[in-house]
């Protein structure tokens, strides 16, 4: 696809950072940073000034232009990967052929943005804000960057941290190891994501045509929020997805309840029936073999037990009188796969009640699927259940003859969605990961097994069959994906620290 270069600013860090105060084999990156983060936060704010909607390819062009030339400055060459839609970016960086190399993921894409919900006029205007004694964000003026700057600041704005935080904290290392005379301890590849918020498609139909490209002996992907403590966080993998709907049926069409009340059955109390079947009180699945394969060892209950979680906090925080009985804590639970009823339907959809019984009732589930588990399989396992339960399993809607055949019928249809991938904690970039973490914080990073989520670029992890990692480094309550999204500044700090240790530790 040709690319049509405009003019756009870009501050050049070099130049910014100026003549280095520190010698060439530091290892304490603090005061350096410190010393060029407003100068950081300000082109910050110009990158998120561009609107990156992956709908509007202009504007993703724009941002293309923008990463283009801030990793060329920093000697990367820069190419397209086309597709068929919007390109890969790909930026690579080779010190020594034979240090080995590191692919690191971002993407360049966020998700759109209503103004009408936020507190500001513009998503894409970043706006600096302090909280106030009430606790309200008010903004105050970008020139306070040049006086102390307080690490609980933070700028909003659309895709300021998700995920473009993490790529200025990338920019930013790379900069401080060329003012200190070092280079990347290896050899750095870099793929932006441009449609990562929109189902990656670009990128995931690009994984054979380009595996050679990708290969690599690590990828890290910098994407998603730290640990709610805001220490440096480590995740070694996210659950998978798989989706059904169940519906079950009554007459072939909606009745009067006067009339046909205590005559013609509801579909709702047979859906309501056959969903109870599948959970126990204590919240435990009783699918026959849903949780085959999982073992949580005495050493993995351990790592649990060191999380920083507060259980009480987000028992709290849900307000709950007590979470489902499926692990000893939350990060136990995650180990497991999930079954999740996320919308209940019938066939009246319009404003208001009607007295009907309705003709069908459907349940729409998903299944978070973990490393041990398949989406196929965990599907099968839940269409065998319904059978068992007495009906008639169709993946279709049932004839007239079928309804008056049989008494309880429910369609199934299944999508076993992508599967989970998980890094074993103990291979060899996990342990150099978190000793350089260690080297540059003083303590270990929190370490997390799985997390809950899912991300679009699971295919690519378990496709490329690279070990991966997930480096999150912005703020918890950076309220992605939501309106007032936003950057702690203390996180872009501390981001830029992560970034120069992952740089300088030897992968060998």
């Amino acid at each position: 696809m040709p690319r049509t270069m405009r003019p756009l600013y870009l501050l050049c860090f070099l130049s910014l950072l100026g003549i280095s105060h520190s010698l060439p084999g530091q290892t304490d990156y603090r005061q350096a940073i410190d010393r060029v983060l407003p100068d950081v936060l300000k082109t910050h704010r110009e990158f998120v000034r561009l609107p990156n909607v992956a709908a509007n390819s202009d504007d993703m062009y724009r941002n293309i232009e923008w990463v283009d030339r801030a990793f060329t400055q920093r000697g990367f060459e820069v190419r397209l990967l086309e597709s068929e839609t919007l390109p890969v970016v790909m930026a690579e960086r080779t010190v020594d052929p034979e240090a080995g190399t590191i692919l690191y993921y971002f993407h360049l894409d966020g998700q759109p943005a209503d103004p009408t919900r936020w507190n500001q006029d513009d998503p894409f205007e970043p706006v600096l804000k302090a909280q106030d004694a009430a606790g309200n964000w008010q903004a105050i003026s970008w020139d306070k960057l040049d006086d102390p700057i307080d690490p609980e600041w933070r700028i909003f704005g659309r895709a300021a941290a998700d995920d473009k935080g993490p790529i200025m904290m990338m920019l930013t290392a790379l900069d401080l190891l060329a003012e200190a005379g070092q280079t990347p301890a290896y050899n750095v590849k870099i793929i932006l994501d441009c449609q990562e918020e929109a189902g990656s498609e670009a990128f995931l139909s690009t994984l054979e045509q380009y595996r050679d490209d990708y290969a690599a002996d690590y990828m890290l992907i910098l994407d998603g929020p730290a640990h709610p403590t805001n220490r440096p966080t480590l995740t070694f993998g996210c659950r998978g997805i798989a989706s059904c709907s169940i519906s079950t049926y009554g007459a072939k069409l909606p009745q009067h309840s006067g009339h046909y009340g205590n005559y013609a059955p509801n579909p709702v109390f047979a859906l309501s029936r056959l969903l109870a079947s599948m959970k126990d009180k204590q919240g435990r699945v009783t699918i026959d073999g849903y949780y085959d394969g999982i073992r949580i060892n005495a050493e993995t209950k351990a790592l649990f037990a060191q999380m920083p979680d507060d259980e009480e906090a987000i028992r709290q925080g849900l307000v709950i009188h007590q979470p489902d009985q499926v692990g000893n804590t939350y990060q136990e639970s995650l180990q497991y796969p999930s079954l999740n009823v996320r919308q209940i339907e019938t066939s009246w959809k319009g404003p208001g009640l009607k007295t009907v019984i309705p003709e069908f009732a459907t349940a729409h589930l998903d299944v978070r699927l973990v490393e041990e588990t398949d989406g196929t399989e965990q599907l099968a396992k839940i269409k065998k259940h319904i059978a068992g339960q007495g009906f008639l399993v169709l993946d279709r809607e049932p004839t007239d003859e079928e309804r008056l055949t049989h008494r309880h019928i429910a369609t199934f249809r299944g999508d076993p969605g992508v599967n989970a991938f998980r890094t074993n904690m103990d291979t060899p970039i996990g342990k150099k990961l978190s000793a350089a973490i260690e080297g540059a914080f003083g303590q270990p990073p929190v370490k997390i097994r799985t997390m809950g989520g899912t991300v679009p670029i699971i295919e690519a992890v378990n496709t490329l069959n690279i070990p991966a990692i997930i480096v999150p480094m912005v703020n918890m309550d950076n309220n992605q994906h939501n309106p007032n999204e936003n950057i702690r500044l203390g996180n872009m700090r501390d981001g830029i620290r992560i970034c120069v240790a992952m740089l300088r530790m030897d992968i060998r």
